[in-house]
């Protein structure tokens, strides 16, 4: 069925998705390399911006796969699409505002199942696609990130522990700026692509393209911007946790997690895996931190944001599933107008409150312990 302006909601709220996932996921890559002073926070957020950019024209196997094995292609609507993409914004934009390292690619994977179970029930879920294309891949890659970098930081320490303190300071800075770089390309091979798919899915829903198509290039070319933009725009209270909250990083540290995350990475986009450069890019700072004797790792905090990556993929089918229904609810065109402007409403009131708490280049390097009462204070007065 061919609608051509409810198309139109469609590829925006996907690219609107696809810039949240950019600012969201801007501490992926950079974290380490801003804690540790590697790189002034506005270069660092503008270099990896460039190669995000780049990255996002290097692949497009986790696009295909997020078109093909998620959902029926036979089942999908415009309305599935436009509720799911919805559904992930909202979650993005809140756990932005609690400062959560959450997953972009499991909130788009859980909206649009959720929004799928609601239109046409779980028989046009591909579970099986689920389980072995996110499921499996979520557990087993930020395990092997925190293993690697947990190796990697051990044997960079006694390969360099007869090198001055000054002379291995500024080697390894230097190097950070190499593998805040690939990062940033790896995360572009991997994340931009799932934007990619969702638009794919739209087209042949409204029957623009026929099923099993390839990625038409003016998709790939407005998503590598829009992922490229909104990582130059910076996740700074994101930033900030990934940076000063697991562990103090030394550049060493910085270093061995950063090359970590960059090889798992970039391996799962060789073989079309859409995992969470989040989940990865978090386990490699813990694993910097158990490779470094005496430097204590919050683990606290660990769980609570591991307790909110398992709540992401059912919460955001909860808020997609809730936007489908609210476009039923008023038609399709209307509805999908009404319901987003209720996330736009949404999504600018959680912006507007987060001005009471700011926290930006300046001070994304405060101290953990005092930014977060701070940022508590500021919270409850609001």
């Amino acid at each position: 069925m061919h609608n051509s302006l409810v198309l139109i909601l469609v590829v925006t709220a996907a690219v609107i998705f696809d810039f949240t996932n950019g600012f969201h996921d801007t501490a992926n890559s950079i974290a380490p390399t801003v804690a540790t002073g590697a790189m002034r926070p506005r270069t660092a957020v503008a270099l990896s911006a460039v190669f995000n950019l780049v990255g996002a024209f290097l692949s497009l196997h986790v696009a295909q796969v997020i078109a093909k094995s998620i959902v029926s292609q036979g089942s999908v609507t415009l309305a599935v699409i436009f509720g799911g993409l919805i559904g992930a914004i909202a979650w993005n934009v809140t756990t932005w505002y609690h400062s959560i390292p959450s997953s972009s690619s499991h909130a788009l994977i859980g909206g649009v199942v959720g929004a799928m179970l609601a239109h046409a029930g779980s028989h046009a879920v591909l579970w099986h696609g689920i389980a072995s294309k996110v499921l499996i891949p979520s557990l087993v890659a930020p395990t092997l990130a925190l293993g690697l970098a947990a190796i990697a930081t051990i044997t960079a320490r006694r390969l360099t522990s007869k090198v001055p303190s000054g002379e291995l300071s500024a080697g390894m800075r230097f190097g950070q700026i190499g593998s805040s770089s690939l990062l940033s390309l790896a995360h572009g091979t991997n994340d931009a692509q799932k934007t990619m798919g969702v638009i794919t899915l739209a087209l042949v829903a409204n029957g623009s393209l026929v099923k099993s198509s390839n990625t038409p290039n003016w998709v790939v070319v407005v998503c590598a911007l829009a992922i490229g933009l909104g990582t130059f725009i910076g996740g700074w209270r994101i930033i900030r946790t990934m940076g000063q909250g697991f562990t103090k990083m030394s550049s060493t540290q910085g270093f061995s997690a950063q090359m970590s995350a960059a090889a798992v990475i970039l391996s799962s986009s060789h073989f079309g895996l859409p995992l969470s450069t989040t989940h990865v890019a978090t386990g490699s700072i813990l694993g910097s931190g158990v490779g470094t004797p005496g430097e204590p790792v919050r683990w606290r905090l660990a769980g609570r944001v591991g307790a909110a990556w398992l709540l992401t993929l059912p919460l955001a089918a909860v808020f997609g599933a809730v936007g489908y229904c609210g476009e039923n609810i008023f038609g399709l065109t209307t509805g999908a107008v009404v319901m987003g402007a209720v996330v736009t409403l949404y999504c600018g009131a959680v912006y507007l409150k987060s001005r009471s708490g700011v926290i930006n280049a300046s001070n994304v390097n405060h101290a953990w312990d005092q930014q977060s009462e701070s940022l508590e204070k500021d919270k409850a007065s609001a």
